[in-house]
């Protein structure tokens, strides 16, 4: 019989995680879990608040007596905050540009860590985002940290962008990813790194189905 394992993909901004995941968690049957989007939720209410993004007490206060809901749908997965569907605006370059200062937060980051801890205390999860190898999920049965040149993240996150109908560079996007390395790999709480049992994913040269289809065979390993 399959176990339900809790798989952990971690790494930088536009290297494919979540939609990698969320790939992997339908093929498996596994709830997806976007800890990314999380973060993007507090900051965009953050924003609307004015609530400046360096004030972790006042941060924390507001997430405190925040909702975050993350519910599959035919269009994919839909981000709920205080009962609104915000999947949307949580995608916007003002969000975007801001999420890792608020992520860089101690307090903020546990209060979400517990959060998502408990959704995936049962395993049979995909969960994607900085920390998750690391800190969210130590002991996950299949560890990946996911990258690719910030070259190729820029021309995706410029193309998704197109999609969505946000204008944008491609040296800008190069600009801000790199920065937004950065911050991630130089922050106090939770910094992105790779976690000695992590096996590093290169998805430079992959397309998004030889990448979901790499993660997958090793997560039929684990499960037989």
């Amino acid at each position: 019989m399959k176990k339900n394992i809790q798989i952990a993909i971690d790494g930088p901004a536009g290297a494919g995680k979540s939609t990698i995941a969320k790939i992997v968690a339908e093929t498996l049957g596994f709830t997806y879990i976007d800890t990314g989007a999380m973060y993007r939720a507090v900051t965009y209410k953050a924003l609307k608040q004015n609530i400046h993004l360096d004030d972790e007490t006042k941060l924390a206060e507001m997430l405190a007596v925040s909702t975050i809901d993350l519910k599959p749908s035919e269009k994919g997965q839909l981000v709920f905050l205080d009962g609104e569907n915000v999947s949307a605006e949580i995608r916007s370059n003002e969000v975007t540009s801001s999420v890792s200062q608020v992520a860089a937060h101690a307090r903020v980051r546990e209060l979400l860590v517990a959060e998502q801890q408990k959704l995936a205390a049962n395993g049979g999860v995909v969960m994607d985002g900085r920390d998750i190898a690391t800190h969210v999920l130590k002991d996950a049965e299949l560890k990946i940290f996911m990258s690719a040149t910030v070259e190729e993240r820029a021309k995706r996150r410029f193309i998704d962008n197109e999609k969505r109908g946000i204008k944008s560079s491609i040296e800008t996007l190069k600009e801000e990813i790199a920065l937004r390395d950065k911050m991630d790999s130089e922050r106090e709480a939770s910094p992105l790194i790779q976690a000695e049992d992590a096996l590093f994913l290169d998805t430079t040269d992959l397309s998004i189905d030889e990448a979901a289809q790499a993660i997958l065979k090793l997560a039929e390993e684990k499960m037989a």
